[in-house]
């Protein structure tokens, strides 16, 4: 049976870490977590989880997950974010297919979002799959500063068992984290050379709210459908202005 190193990268997480952990020890034969310097009580509870904790400044989250990656003693990962929780039926599909990875070089996972009280099945969530298993002499963390994913090279599996993604506490973390990736993503458009036209800004906000809405039906989603929809055109529309302001 092959062994499974499971690489998080964490900062300031002590409210959420232990549901993520306790979902991932079933599977784990090494829980490594990357810690950027946290000033709560992350290191300390992962520590007594009988985790590695390795203390890294952050700078970017491929190549923070990368650099977690390679200190694994297994070749065969699992990445997982701390708001993410695998479920009772993705914990038994990977313990079985740790038996016998049938010659692939890594696996999607599909992704729900658990948003505002509930599971979100609209506005372009709900049918998610994400390359989160995979042989690392095979594959590796794109560098980029947002959005970062694996690339491999070799038969990606599938597999049915989900994870859950929490990705926000409130509104207002949700707030935090548009400016961040926003900038983020603002600073990756730059670095393209990429710009965009005032003009074009006026109409980012309600296009993006309509496709999300509208188009790809959150509005099935009740009011956290209508939340998702206006946070996200807010996030796509803070991309293009943020650009603007810094050419």
């Amino acid at each position: 049976m092959a062994k499974l190193s499971v690489v998080i990268i964490a900062h300031n997480e002590e409210n959420i870490i232990q549901r993520c952990l306790d979902a991932v020890k079933p599977v784990a034969d090494e829980i490594i977590i990357v810690d950027s310097h946290s000033s709560d009580h992350t290191g300390e509870i992962s520590r007594k989880n009988g985790c590695k904790v390795i203390p890294r400044e952050f700078d970017g989250y491929g190549t923070q997950k990368q650099f977690g990656v390679d200190q694994a003693s297994n070749d065969w990962i699992l990445s997982i974010d701390a708001d993410e929780i695998l479920t009772k039926e993705l914990q038994e599909e990977i313990i079985r297919i740790k038996s016998d990875f049938a010659g692939n070089a890594g696996f999607r996972i599909p992704f729900s979002l658990f948003y505002q009280g509930k599971i979100l099945k609209h506005g372009g969530v709900g049918h998610e799959f994400h390359l989160r298993i995979f042989n690392r002499t095979k594959g590796r963390f794109t560098q980029v500063p947002v959005h970062e994913g694996v690339e491999v090279d070799g038969i990606i599996g599938v597999l049915k068992g989900k994870i859950i993604h929490n990705s926000y506490r409130n509104l207002t973390h949700q707030l935090e984290k548009i400016n961040k990736y926003s900038s983020q993503a603002s600073q990756s458009y730059r670095n393209q050379g990429k710009s965009f036209s005032k003009g074009w800004m006026t109409l980012k906000f309600p296009i993006s709210f309509f496709t999300i809405y509208i188009i790809k039906k959150g509005f099935l989603d009740g009011y956290a459908g209508f939340l998702w929809s206006f946070f996200n055109a807010i996030y796509a529309s803070l991309k293009v202005a943020k650009t603007i302001e810094q050419n």
